[in-house]
């Protein structure tokens, strides 16, 4: 039977090595986060600028931009340029698909949390507010 046998350690290392493992790790790594799971509740119901998830999770550009990174290196967003604009969504056709469950399950998990009913309502107040206004306001109170 030698050779027709895999051991524990070779099927460990080839599960571990598989792209669907891979894949799996960089979600888990992604959801290990909670601000990066806000970022994932904030972007349900649409697309938002990088200012505008600064404005309501009230962290750094550059921690949101290292939460986003993981974010799209998960595929759990995509990422829209417009000029220096940055715009992040939730994965449309075939990647959105993987994702939407995904989210279900979190906004099951975390219904009633008082942070993620705070963000949706944060977010409601700077959707009203022009973003090129909230970026100005943000770049002002960094060179304070």
């Amino acid at each position: 039977m030698t050779g027709q046998t895999e051991t524990a350690g070779a099927v460990a290392e080839r599960i571990v090595n598989s792209q669907a493992a891979k894949a799996t790790m960089r979600i888990t790594k992604a959801l290990a986060d909670i601000q990066r799971v806000r970022i994932l509740l904030l972007l349900r119901n649409g697309e938002l600028c990088v200012c505008q998830i600064v404005e309501v999770l009230a962290l750094a550009p550059s921690t949101i931009s290292k939460h986003l990174a993981l974010l799209s290196a998960a595929e759990l967003v995509e990422v829209r340029k417009d000029g220096r604009w940055a715009y992040y969504r939730l994965p449309d056709g075939e990647a959105g698909e993987s994702v939407r469950p995904l989210l279900q399950w979190l906004m099951q998990a975390l219904r009633g949390d008082e942070t993620i009913e705070q963000d949706a309502r944060t977010l409601e107040a700077v959707l009203a507010v022009d973003a090129e206004e909230i970026a100005r306001n943000q770049r002002a109170r960094a060179r304070e």
